[in-house]
């Protein structure tokens, strides 16, 4: 599809996945390297990155354990600017290597914050991978450890994210058209 409506927005095809799919493969050369002998603890931020985890860790061969946590900064097209934790962390994690999975980090408030939340739980060392980067919207001093795809600061769908629960299950990605 080049195009497609999901509710009252009209969102244009920007990234096939294949060319998703490629950067997944980089990245997962660099944690299978990186990840080596450490035992990760794999936190897939839900709902946004169920199908970049999924892919990720098919690609993945670094053994370790794959939990989700449930986080929520946006409504409609905006953030809030506020983030509540849904669903928590069960693992024990004092001492442990915690790679959050994350769909895509723009300005970067929900990545601060659960990477704050997880060092005072005791994580020995927590990384970042995230499918999707707008360095343009950063507002918030964060690292980055794994970037699959570097985009503009537009808003997008597919391939996981959504438009207020719409187009999670597109393959591709799509941006709204103004």
């Amino acid at each position: 599809m080049k195009k497609v409506t999901l509710k009252d927005k009209t969102f244009g095809l920007s990234l096939p996945e294949s060319e998703i799919l490629k950067a997944i493969d980089t990245i997962a050369v660099d944690m299978n390297r990186d990840l080596e002998g450490k035992d990760p603890l794999f936190l897939v931020v839900l709902n946004g990155a169920y199908m970049f985890a999924s892919d990720l860790m098919k690609r993945v061969e670094v053994l370790g354990e794959v939990s989700f946590v449930k986080v929520s900064s946006y409504q409609g097209t905006e953030s809030t600017g506020e983030t509540t934790e849904l669903i928590g962390l069960n693992e024990e994690i004092a001492g442990r290597t915690v790679v959050i999975v994350e769909d895509i980090v723009d300005s970067g408030l929900t990545m601060s914050k659960l990477v704050k939340s997880l060092h005072d739980k005791g994580a020995g060392e927590v990384k970042v991978a995230t499918l999707f980067f707008k360095p343009e919207s950063l507002k918030h001093e964060l690292h980055l450890d794994y970037v699959a795809l570097r985009i503009p600061n537009d808003f997008i769908v597919g391939y996981g994210l959504d438009y207020d629960g719409y187009g999670r299950n597109l393959r591709d990605i799509y941006t709204l058209i103004p």
